[in-house]
Parts: C-alpha cells; sequence; structure tokens
C-alpha cells in the first residue's frame, strides 16, 4: 500500500484516465509484454529496489510495471520537469502501487527533491535518462549506505556524462548504456524523436511546416530523424554540425548544411539536438529574422542560452500555451516550451511501438545487471548484442515480419578465407 509519504503526485484523482493511457499505450509494446510474462513466472528481480529516474509516461509506466512483475521494488521520478503526464502518475501510485515522484510543471527545487526521494528508496539498481539520479550519488558517495549493483542509462546525454566520470576514475559502479543498443538509438532516437518533435512543434505553435527553412542543429540519430521528417513534410531543411563526417553524411542525404551563424540569418524554424550548451547563443538571436521559432529535443534547457535571450530582449509575454515571445528592438523571436524537450513539454514523447524496444533494452538490462553485477567493474557497457538481436527477433515476429537465415554453405564462406572468389 503507498502512503503519503511514498509519493509526491498532483492528483490520485486523474488515476481512472491514466490507467486507460497506459493500457492503451500496452497494446503497441509487445515485446516488453513478452518480457512480463516471463518476469512474472521467474521472478528473476526478487527483492531487487530500483531507483527510476525517466520521463513519466505510459510508455514508461509500462517498463515499470514490467519490473514489479519481476520482483522488483520501483521507485520513479521525473528526468525532466514537463515531461511528467500527470493522469499517468496517478495511476501508477492508486492502481500499480508503484511510488511516484513527479508533477508536471515542478521547479527546480522540486525537482531535485523529487530525485533525492527517489535516492531516499536506497537503490541496489538505478536507472537514468540524463544520469541525474547517477551524479546526485555520487556527489554524496560517502554518505550512501546501500549496496547499488550497477545502473542503466536511457539517453545519449547521459551517456557522455558516463563516459567523462569514466575518464576521470570517478565512477563508483558499472552502468549499461542503454541507449548504445542498436534497437534503442537507430529507432527510438531516429524515428521515435523524429515523429514526436513534429507533433510537439504543431501542436504548439500550429505552423505549416511546408516552405519553412527547418533548421536542424545536430545530425546524430536524433538530428537524422527529425530532418527526414521536416523534409517529409516539406520543409527546406538546414544542418548545422561540428562533426566533419556527419556534416558530409547530411550534405550527402540531400540536405543544405551551413555553420549556425550561416543559418541563423534565414532559418524559420530551429531545433537543437546535440546534448551541448548554447548551440543557439545571444549572437545567433541577433542575426534571426523576426517571427523565427527555437525549440529543443535534446535531453536538458541548456541548449538554447536562455539567459542571453532574456538580457537582450526588452520585453516577453506568453502568446500561445508553452509559446513566449521575446522582443528584440521590435525583432520577435519564439522560444518554445522554455527550451525543455518539445516532444515530452508539450507533446506526450514517442510512439509506444518505438519505445516497446527501448524499454526491452532497459528491463534486460536491469536483469543483466542481476545476474552479472559481481563480474562487472566501474565501467561503461554494452549491452550484449545477442539480446540486442532478441529484442529485434521478438519486433519483427511481432509486426509479422519473417526473415531469411544463412544456409550452413553461406556461413561456412562467409567464416572462412580459403574459399576465395
Amino acid at each position: 500500500m503507498i502512503t503519503k509519504n511514498d509519493c509526491d503526485i498532483k492528483d490520485l484523482s486523474l488515476a481512472p484516465l491514466g490507467k486507460k493511457r497506459i493500457e492503451w499505450a500496452a497494446k503497441d509494446m509487445p515485446v516488453l509484454k513478452l518480457i512480463g510474462e516471463r518476469f512474472l513466472k521467474e521472478k528473476p528481480l526478487s527483492g531487487i529496489r530500483i531507483s527510476s529516474c525517466l520521463h513519466v509516461t505510459t510508455e514508461t509506466a509500462n517498463l515499470m510495471i514490467t519490473l514489479k512483475k519481476g520482483g522488483a521494488d520501483v521507485a520513479l521520478c521525473a528526468s525532466n520537469p514537463l515531461s511528467t503526464q500527470d493522469d499517468v502518475a496517478a495511476s501508477l501510485v492508486k492502481d500499480y502501487g508503484i511510488s511516484v515522484f513527479a508533477i508536471k510543471g515542478e521547479d527546480n527545487k522540486t525537482y531535485y527533491s523529487h530525485i533525492e526521494a527517489a535516492i531516499a528508496h536506497k537503490p541496489n539498481i538505478t536507472m537514468d535518462d540524463g544520469a541525474d539520479v547517477i551524479s546526485t550519488i555520487h556527489k554524496r558517495w560517502d554518505d550512501i549506505d546501500f549496496n547499488i549493483m550497477g545502473g542503466t542509462e536511457e539517453t545519449t546525454t547521459g551517456v557522455i556524462r558516463l563516459k567523462a566520470m569514466v575518464r576521470d576514475n570517478a565512477l563508483k559502479y558499472p552502468v549499461i548504456a542503454v541507449n548504445d543498443s542498436m534497437t534503442k538509438h537507430m529507432f527510438d532516437n531516429r524515428y521515435g524523436t523524429g515523429q514526436s518533435t513534429i507533433d510537439g512543434i504543431l501542436r504548439a505553435t500550429n505552423i505549416l511546416l511546408c516552405s519553412k527553412k527547418v533548421v536542424v542543429c545536430g545530425y546524430g540519430w536524433c538530428g537524422r530523424g527529425l530532418a527526414q521528417r521536416a523534409k517529409g513534410m516539406g520543409a527546406d531543411v538546414i544542418v548545422t554540425e561540428v562533426d566533419e563526417i556527419k556534416a558530409l553524411e547530411a550534405a550527402m542525404d540531400g540536405y543544405r548544411v551551413m555553420s549556425m551563424n550561416e543559418a541563423a540569418k534565414i532559418g524559420d524554424l530551429f531545433v537543437t539536438l546535440t546534448g551541448d550548451i548554447n548551440v543557439i547563443d545571444e549572437k545567433h538571436f541577433k542575426l534571426m529574422k523576426s517571427g523565427a521559432i527555437v525549440a529543443n529535443s535534446g535531453h536538458f534547457n541548456v541548449e538554447i542560452n536562455i539567459k542571453a535571450l532574456k538580457k537582450i530582449s526588452k520585453s516577453s509575454r506568453e502568446v500561445r500555451p508553452f509559446v513566449e515571445e521575446y522582443n528584440i528592438d521590435g525583432k520577435l523571436i519564439y522560444l518554445v516550451a522554455d527550451g525543455r524537450l518539445i516532444n515530452l513539454s508539450v507533446a506526450e514523447g514517442h510512439p509506444a511501438s518505438v519505445m516497446d524496444m527501448s524499454f526491452a533494452n532497459q528491463s534486460l538490462a536491469v536483469e543483466y545487471i542481476v545476474k552479472n553485477y559481481k563480474n562487472l567493474k566501474n565501467n561503461v557497457y554494452l549491452l550484449d548484442e545477442k539480446i540486442d538481436r532478441e529484442i529485434a527477433r521478438l519486433k519483427l515476429n511481432s509486426m509479422g515480419i519473417k526473415i531469411d537465415t544463412l544456409t550452413p554453405e553461406q556461413k561456412k564462406y562467409l567464416s572462412s578465407w580459403q574459399e576465395g572468389t
């Protein structure tokens, strides 16, 4: 039974709607369903406490339910102040007995108090989307009095932070970079981010994308996905990059590639997807034309230098829900969702069918840690390729797709240097 001390959510009465939406998402998550059915029988996570810092959405709810089926004692907090779906949080508490600390629109102080509440759960395993739980634990490591077997990380930004910790010899327990599984970043980042970013922009602004000059800042998997979707809707897509190879790839994929200084002068819509700070900076705001719209689909709201925007603006006002208009000497710049994740702040995040694979990776990564943590060092690991391929196989089966297998003759040919041509 969850008590008031075990949760902090907006309104428990929202649970009935949340439960319906959780069930709606579940129908498009067949791989996670299969894992949940096995977990229910085998209980591989029995007695394991998990503290999760993820976007509190219908898809995440199904992951939490799966982990609980496996025997885990789960606590969940939000990985972004604007991404929480309050009805989902309510249903997780009321209908599934899971501790949740998340309220949509929570301020910075509350956000970190919720992370502290999840850590107070004394986890054996941490689960992150941006490494906030891991970094908070490490900042006061000497005060930690519980046994952490390992952790998982969901997103590119978090993996970058964790690898920096490894370089500094600061990481205190092993972490599996779920983000780096092929069935995660190739699909979630590309197809999920591509579609859900467009969804968030259209809900917030109701603009027509065709003929607009859409500047995609960063051509990683998320940038590729957005560029593809924007082009498909008739946008004139421009890519900015700092990586020579990615810039070359973008050019050969048919997009215009230029510096941010050049793009700032002509862009109608700017979206950052890099994981770095100040990708759109003060000098870029000054170059933009009146009416430019700026949004972020990277992890944190640091990619757009909002402080600089406020500093150079004479005034600002909210002109639509989640859209703030800044007046720079008569030139109007529009910032969406305060620079936070556009797809989760304004829309509902990735479709369940793509999160099915991402959260299958998460659940199996937790199981892997429980079975293997004694043999793991304080490093960042890829999930075993066999698990990655099994998730792909299950997903194909759920889609009714059959593929070929190599014949013994073909296997021999590929494995031998003596066959020649």
